[in-house]
């Protein structure tokens, strides 16, 4: 098992406006919701705070158990998706605790900014999800989707062998409650299958033979 556990820090400006909609349970743009999402985005903008710890770790796969070497888990979910692979990416992710305070405060005095705050904090997230996904795909060209505890049969009591591996709350502020729920809120812990390198050599033959 590798215990070296990296850190990283982001600093991401673009906001997608349509994802933002999408998580507000918008299917299209409304004139009003389009300007309470700017008001909303004006305000919060500077709050977030892009951390990411990770680490690599060695896997094997046997039916429907997954020794991740720090923890073992018990689900066909988690094992099908990596299949295949002998090595994972195990990361924790947060954009910070301020998004969750204002979600808090327009919840007392604007239940639809406190919505909209919600929708802008899972799109900050995700956006930095997917960031640090294209940043490890120049090490490792072929990933598995990135897979949380708690998703399918996937046990969530499995962020407590992730926090412990990662150290969490020392290297990204990120704490685990009894409940196994994280805060800041706006957080994801998931891992990511590596393809071995056999398999990544016969996919990219296939890629340049079509």
């Amino acid at each position: 098992m590798n215990s070296n556990v990296f850190v990283k820090n982001y600093s991401l400006t673009q906001f997608d406006k349509s994802e933002i909609f999408r998580y507000a349970g918008c299917k299209e743009v409304i004139t009003d919701v389009e300007k309470l999402v700017e008001e909303c985005l004006e305000e919060c903008r500077d709050v977030f705070t892009y951390k990411v710890c990770y680490c690599d770790v060695s896997l094997e796969v046997t039916e429907d158990t997954v020794d991740l070497s720090f923890c073992k888990a018990e689900s066909k979910a988690l094992a099908k998706n990596l299949e295949e692979c002998e090595k994972a990416i195990v990361f924790g992710a947060t954009v910070g605790i301020e998004i969750d305070r204002l979600i808090s405060k327009y919840g007392r005095i604007s239940p639809a900014k406190s919505v909209i705050m919600q929708a802008i904090g899972a799109e900050r997230i995700e956006a930095l999800c997917n960031r640090f996904n294209e940043d490890i795909k120049v090490e490792y060209p072929y990933l598995k989707p990135r897979f949380s505890p708690g998703y399918g049969d996937c046990p969530l009591s499995m962020q407590k062998e992730i926090f412990r591996i990662l150290d969490c709350p020392r290297k990204i502020g990120l704490s685990l409650n009894d409940s196994f729920l994280m805060s800041p809120s706006k957080s994801v812990t998931a891992i990511i299958g590596i393809l071995n390198k056999d398999i990544q050599c016969n996919l990219q033959v296939r890629r340049n033979v079509v």
